[in-house]
């Protein structure tokens, strides 16, 4: 049973780094002088050296990923705070259910960011 919760706490630890890494790297797209990620793009010369960096384009479709991604960080971490909570204060045998809608939300909300892409 300890191995289990071991395995539940690093799976959240590493969805909730792989969600901060995907949300602030700085290059999504890359190509012909210039980089692209969620918040701006930059071109750039043929040495690598940033020239100009803009915020990206207002759309819909990128406003909405952007939001997706962070209330997928927001419940992510409010599962693994849940978890926590619940891990010292339920009695054995209870279900974990409030954890698990929040990690099934955050989910659901980078699952609808990835169709955006497609």
């Amino acid at each position: 049973m300890l191995l289990l919760l071991l395995s539940i706490i690093v799976l959240h630890v590493a969805v909730l780094v792989l969600l901060f890494v995907s949300t602030i790297v700085s290059q999504w797209i890359v190509g012909n002088g210039h980089a692209t990620d969620l918040w701006q793009n930059c071109s750039t010369s043929s040495s690598g050296n940033v020239h100009h960096c803009f915020s990206s384009s207002p759309n819909e479709w990128l406003q909405s990923v952007q939001a997706t991604m962070i209330l997928s960080i927001i419940f992510s971490i409010l599962s693994l705070f849940l978890f926590f909570c619940q891990l010292f204060t339920l009695t054995k045998g209870g279900r974990f259910y409030i954890t698990g809608i929040f990690q099934i939300l955050a989910e659901s909300n980078s699952s609808q960011m990835c169709s955006y892409w497609d």
